[in-house]
Parts: structure tokens; C-alpha cells; sequence
């Protein structure tokens, strides 16, 4: 232990805070991924994530774990859990969730046993994954069940044992259920599997495959989320290696959602056709939970693998999207910002009405590079426009419009490159008399909500911190601003950062000092 303590304290020093965030989750230090566990237990929102603590680089997963009162303003406690037992070896405490019984917190999370490579060559096979438990009586320290592994062997030959992970489980009439992401052996099948418990803590049996890819929806089906919004069953979850009708990758990676109905009985779920939760470059593995005035709020990994993450030079990897509201309107998805958010608006706002845009233009005092920018635009008489944002003579970020709905984020020139994807994403929208754009800027990343959530984007960026222009330029005739909102936001999660120099997390987090 003291060894690891003085190897996580060489990894622990965050260099500069040019990148990170105001308002986002993200690590203190190291690597962050998968949302886990949110929740509300005790009066408070608890959100913990995939963690590696000793470098800002995937490694064996622990999980991190920040707390807030109302989702606008986090703190961080010590990591959760921790990879030490034999069916956590090699890889770690994978993703999972979380629910209250009896008054205390159970965690469910996968076990990632991972093969020397002499081992994977003598089975077959690089590692194998169970499905594990942990409680606690505060929320903050967790012991793991002695049951463990509570789901281990699964005799079913369309499900392979190397890829069943990331539990989601939740109570129904009495009995718990868990939803775990799969594929079929053959690597050609995402899929998800449906277990069921009458007491939580043991006794897990197989009920069905829930629900599966037809070839084109991916091989492999990860972080699957079950709720209940707006009177129908929604399936959330990422497909890994998704494919459009042409057999051309859309995204390598991606988050979505089937809305449907859940057979209880059979464990069968039927659903429409699959629908993305965010088209942008970077949002992966949401978690969901309900909140205790009934809204179902989702938090995502705003990243995506096997791209550049720029941030590693600065001693952290990997930040959260804002909490966001979903909701189902005519069949299809729709995600808003928190309400809560609301709170880190504190200062006076920026109004402006009924403004005509002849040439490119900056208004005063809209800019910099932690804010809230709320529009409606006439877009009848708005033909084509752009907004660049974070911009300046050498950078910007380009959301650009055009009357036919064709919408586009353009981030060629937002600052140092990221390799490993496209940097031009381009959607098409529903033309509407009134185009509304509600848009959430951080110093390393983009969310914007087109039409009350109909469509999302969200994206890294990676600009130097003079670039903090907010740009409004007419391409055919004028840009028609019906409305605009300004809001500086607040620090959302204290950091040692708030004064931008070189920092020690341990003298912020006395914990890791123990």
C-alpha cells in the first residue's frame, strides 16, 4: 500500500489548467472513463467513473467518486473501489451501477480478470469478466460482498464469456434486474442480457437475451442503462463498431437509445429502430439515474476512444458531460440541459433582441472560455450563417447553418489536432421557422442542444487560452437574432486549478496522504 500511495503521489501533480474544466467532472489526476453508479442515496447525488489513478492513461480501473447536493456543484471523495481481489486481476473494477436496499449503497460492477499472455495462448482467450458486489453503510466506504462473483457461469452458447460486463440493475415488482452488455461468440452480434434476483446480494439466475444487434448494429454491445421515461421502456447503451445500411462505419464508437416494451416474463424486449443520444465527435457510455422528482438525468464520458487526448501532457485524461435530462416526445429522444445548472449563473447575464447581423461580428462582453450561450434565430430569414466559437486570428470552433437543415461543427481549426477521427461533423435537422441553440462552452469542450434537444453534439477542443471570441457571421445576406443569453459560469467542482498554477493534489485531497 505505501508503495502505491508514493507512486500515485509521483502521478498526482496536474501541471496546467488550460484544459481543464470550470463546471465538467473530471479526474483530480490521472485517467477517467465510464460514467458508474449514479445515484441519489441520502441526499445527495453520488457519481463515481472508471479511474486510473497513477497516470493519466487507461490502466487497471478503480472507480472514482465525486458527490453533490444538485448537480451543479460536485466535490470529490476518495476512490470507491479499488482492484484487489483474484477476479479483479489485471484489469480492474469495470463499470457498473448502483441502488439503495435496506438503507445501504450496493454497487454492481464487473470483475475484469485479465490472462497473462501465456494464459490467453493455453485457454484461448485474453480475459473473462464476472458480475460482483459492494456496499456501504456511508456511501463512501465500500466493502465487496464475500459472495463474489454473485454471476460467474452462464451456460448458454450464443453468449460469450470473454465480453459480459457493465450491470445495470434496478427493482421491479419486488424482484431486482440486471441488464449486462455482450456479444455472440463470433464477435458479429451486440447484445443485451437480462438476469433476475429475488434478494439482491445472491442468487442471480439467466433469464434471455434481451435484446440483440441484426449485423449492422454492433459486434459488441457495452454500458447498457434501463428506465422508464415518459410511459416507455428505453434502452440506453453503446454499440461498438456500429454500421449504417452501406456497411460504412457512421462512428466507430457511439451512444443510443431503443425505446420499446420489456416482457417482464420472457425477459424479451421489443423495441423501434435504434436512435442516437449525441452526434457529436465525443460521447460515450452515459449512465443514467431518476431523480427524486421523477426526471431521468444522464451524465456521458465526453470523449471517445483511440484519439488523441492532449490533455495526458497536463497529468489528466477524460472529463463528463453536463447532467442531462431525457425525455421522449412522439417516439423519439430528446435530452436537455439540467434545470440545476441554472445555479452557476453567477453573474448578470448578457441580453440582446431582435439584433440583425449585416457582417462579422462580436458583441461586447460575449466571450471567453466558460459559458452558457442561449439563441433563438430567425431562420426563415437567416439563409446561412456561422458562429465561431473560442475563437481568435488563428483558431476557432465553427457551428454553421444552412436553411436546407443542414447543420454542421467544424473543429479543424480549434487548436492543437486530434488525430484518429474526422474533424468536420455534419447533420441534417428539421427546418424550422425558429432555429434554438442552447450551448454549453469549458475550456477543453462543446455541448450544443439544437431545437429543445432534438439533436446534440458534443466535442473536445483543444484551443490556447487567448481564444475567446464569440463570432456571428451572415454567409447569404443577414443573420436574424431574435434572442440572445449570456452566462459566465461558476467553478462547478473546487479544484486547486482555480488559480491556474502548478498544483499537488494531494495537499487538496489529505485523503491520499493515509
Amino acid at each position: 500500500m505505501a508503495e502505491q500511495i508514493l507512486e500515485l503521489k509521483a502521478f498526482s501533480q496536474v501541471t496546467d489548467a488550460r484544459w481543464y474544466p470550470r463546471y465538467h467532472i473530471a479526474p483530480p489526476f490521472g485517467w477517467c472513463n465510464d460514467p458508474n453508479g449514479m445515484c441519489y442515496y441520502k441526499g445527495q447525488y453520488h457519481f463515481f467513473y472508471q479511474h486510473y489513478p497513477y497516470e493519466p492513461r487507461w490502466g487497471p480501473m478503480h472507480w472514482g467518486h465525486v458527490v453533490s447536493d444538485d448537480l451543479a456543484y460536485w466535490k470529490h471523495l476518495p476512490i470507491a473501489l479499488k482492484p484487489e481481489e483474484a477476479y479483479e486481476k489485471g484489469g480492474g473494477c469495470f463499470s457498473g451501477s448502483a441502488i439503495e436496499k435496506d438503507g445501504e449503497l450496493w454497487l454492481m460492477y464487473t470483475g475484469h480478470l485479465q490472462a497473462s499472455p501465456e494464459e490467453a495462448e493455453a485457454v484461448g482467450f485474453p480475459h473473462i469478466e464476472f458480475q460482483c458486489l459492494a456496499h456501504s453503510e456511508d456511501g463512501i466506504h465500500f466493502k465487496k460482498s464475500e459472495k463474489n462473483p454473485v454471476i460467474e457461469d452462464i451456460e448458454n452458447n450464443e453468449v460469450s464469456i470473454n465480453d459480459i460486463r457493465d450491470p445495470k440493475v434496478w427493482e421491479h415488482n419486488g424482484k431486482y434486474y440486471a441488464v449486462l452488455g455482450s456479444r455472440t461468440p463470433d464477435m458479429a452480434h451486440g447484445q443485451i442480457l437480462l438476469f433476475e434476483s429475488k434478494d439482491l446480494t445472491k442468487s442471480w439466475k439467466f433469464k434471455a437475451i434481451s435484446a440483440r444487434s441484426d449485423g449492422n448494429l454492433g459486434g459488441m454491445w457495452e454500458c447498457p442503462n434501463f428506465a422508464e421515461i415518459d410511459g416507455q421502456d428505453v434502452l440506453v447503451f453503446s454499440p461498438m463498431d456500429l454500421r449504417t445500411d452501406d456497411g460504412k462505419f457512421y462512428y466507430d464508437k457511439v451512444a443510443g437509445v431503443l425505446i420499446g416494451k420489456l416482457n417482464y416474463n420472457t425477459g424479451i424486449f421489443k423495441h423501434g429502430d435504434f436512435q442516437y443520444l449525441d452526434k457529436g465527435f465525443d460521447f460515450y457510455a452515459p449512465q443514467i439515474m431518476e431523480t427524486p422528482d421523477g426526471r431521468t438525468v444522464m451524465i456521458g464520458w465526453l470523449d471517445m476512444w483511440n484519439v488523441d487526448m492532449h490533455e495526458t501532457r497536463d497529468g489528466w485524461a477524460g472529463q463528463m458531460t453536463i447532467p442531462r435530462v431525457l425525455g421522449v416526445k412522439d417516439g423519439k429522444i430528446i435530452s436537455t440541459p439540467a434545470k440545476e445548472l441554472e445555479k452557476l449563473r453567477k453573474w448578470k447575464p448578457i441580453t440582446l433582441e431582435n439584433v440583425v447581423v449585416d457582417e462579422a461580428t462580436s458583441f461586447e462582453g460575449v466571450s471567453g472560455e466558460a459559458y452558457e450561450l442561449v439563441l433563438t434565430i430567425d431562420a426563415e430569414k437567416s439563409k446561412k450563417f456561422s458562429i465561431a466559437l473560442r475563437a481568435s486570428e488563428l483558431e476557432q470552433t465553427v457551428l454553421s447553418y444552412n436553411s436546407n437543415g443542414t447543420f454542421k461543427l467544424d473543429r479543424t481549426k480549434s487548436g492543437e489536432v486530434i488525430n484518429g477521427m474526422t474533424s468536420v461533423r455534419e447533420i441534417q435537422i428539421e427546418p424550422k421557422d425558429k432555429l434554438k441553440l442552447h450551448i454549453f462552452v469549458d475550456r477543453s469542450s462543446l455541448e450544443v442542444f439544437i431545437n429543445d434537444g432534438a439533436e446534440v453534439l458534443s466535442a473536445r477542443i483543444y484551443p490556447k487560452r487567448t481564444s475567446q471570441k464569440v463570432i456571428f457571421t451572415p454567409e447569404n445576406g443577414v443573420l436574424e437574432i431574435d434572442s440572445l443569453e449570456y452566462y459566465k459560469l461558476d467553478f462547478g467542482i473546487p479544484h486547486p486549478h482555480i488559480k491556474d498554477t502548478l498544483v499537488d493534489v494531494t495537499k487538496e485531497f489529505p485523503f491520499l496522504n493515509k
